[in-house]
């Protein structure tokens, strides 16, 4: 029996998925952390933690190095909310270009008989622009931002992408027409529009800053709904004030931007949509499932990518440092034990690794806390084949 406790409101088509094997919100020490927007940063974790699953793409409210040292797994669910961001930076694009909210708002505050014939001939200082053949550059070409360039291209609008850690499987969901820049002063110089959808961290914050700001054509719009600290609002408002930038419209509202006609912040809505919370969950609630039967790994932050199948009677996985050795030292531990490896599979990422092992003996107790006594091995498990309890 797993434990699993959860946090914040987990989409039910996500919970009804975990089976008779899971128990949820029974113990302050579990086995997984199912979350959405939680701060742990402050948190302790429990020793008995080996995997937290982030339903969402961002993970800056969890603690990876804190994490990592307790030998626990740290999950996101990439792509489960990208449709709905998409839609959302879609619909700013028009509101942007039509200025459709000062318009309601003008029309929603005129009475009387005469209404028709003044907002006929007052609408002109609402007149806008079309979509249609503009400059839109997306920074950051994953998830969202190849569904952003598609819709974009789809509208008939020059979409012209920069992404500089683009992977090769990302990169055959970019449409063909998408210009590709070698620097983000290529991609953003005559761009009409901007907007950014990388991940926060310390290479990406203040990413757009006053330096890049002062590259854009004046009167370009700008869309954060990627992370707040990836634009400098600062500089933001020092570019709407001397006419740099026409309008910024952004998913997270900070002091800086507040109350001004030319920002436009929504209340961190993005991922905001019934289907987006579902696939969250049932991403994230299908990623503890696999890792804690089977120890596989596929979108983690702080474990590399191992993805092995699971023919043998038993299998250890072990999370250790990643230093010369390692693997070594663990066969040979094995091996002392009377243990016969019929596979073993390793990877890194950056200074952590992750390495499983394939036997049909069972291991033995004291087998296992020599393996955990290895210095710079954070975490030793066990499994059995899920398809041998059945």
């Amino acid at each position: 029996m797993y434990n699993v406790k959860t946090y914040n409101a987990i989409a039910r088509a996500g919970l009804d998925r975990f089976t008779d094997q899971y128990a949820l919100n029974q113990s302050d020490n579990p086995d997984a952390y199912l979350i959405r927007s939680v701060n742990l940063r402050d948190q302790e974790l429990p020793t008995n933690l080996k995997v937290i699953a982030r339903c969402g793409a961002g993970y800056n409210n969890v603690p990876l190095h804190k994490a990592t040292a307790n030998g626990t797994a740290v999950f996101n669910t990439p792509g489960s909310n990208a449709n709905a961001v998409k839609e959302l930076v879609i619909a700013m694009l028009i509101i942007a270009s039509r200025k459709l909210f000062s318009a309601a708002k003008y029309a929603g505050q005129n009475r009387g008989a005469d209404i028709s014939t003044r907002t006929e001939a007052e609408k002109t200082q609402f007149n806008g622009t079309e979509l249609l053949g503009k400059t839109l550059a997306v920074i950051g070409v994953g998830h969202v931002g190849a569904l952003v360039a598609h819709a974009a291209s789809d509208l008939g609008m020059h979409v012209v992408g920069y992404d500089p850690y683009l992977s090769a499987d990302d990169a055959w969901h970019i449409p063909t027409s998408t210009v590709r820049a070698h620097s983000l002063t290529e991609a953003i110089a005559q761009a009409d529009y901007v907007t950014v959808h990388v991940p926060k961290n310390d290479e990406t914050t203040h990413l757009i800053g006053a330096a890049e700001l002062a590259q854009m054509r004046p009167g370009t719009v700008l869309l954060n709904f990627a992370r707040l600290g990836i634009v400098d609002n600062d500089a933001v408002v020092a570019a709407l004030d001397n006419g740099q930038l026409d309008r910024y419209m952004t998913d997270f509202g900070d002091d800086a931007i507040l109350n001004r006609p030319d920002v436009l912040v929504t209340p961190h809505l993005g991922g905001s949509t019934v289907q987006a919370e579902d696939n969250g969950a049932v991403q994230g609630v299908n990623t503890i499932m696999n890792f804690l039967e089977t120890g596989n790994v596929q979108f983690s932050i702080n474990l590399p990518t191992l993805q092995v199948p699971f023919s043998t009677c038993y299998r250890l996985t072990l999370m250790h440092e990643n230093i010369p050795n390692m693997v070594g030292q663990i066969a040979t531990t094995l091996a002392a034990s009377g243990i016969n490896i019929e596979g073993m599979s390793n990877a890194a990422k950056k200074n952590e690794a992750y390495t499983i092992i394939d036997v049909n003996a069972k291991p033995s107790v004291a087998a296992i806390d020599q393996l955990t006594q290895i210095a710079a091995v954070q975490r030793v498990r066990l499994l059995a084949n899920p398809a041998d309890l059945k």
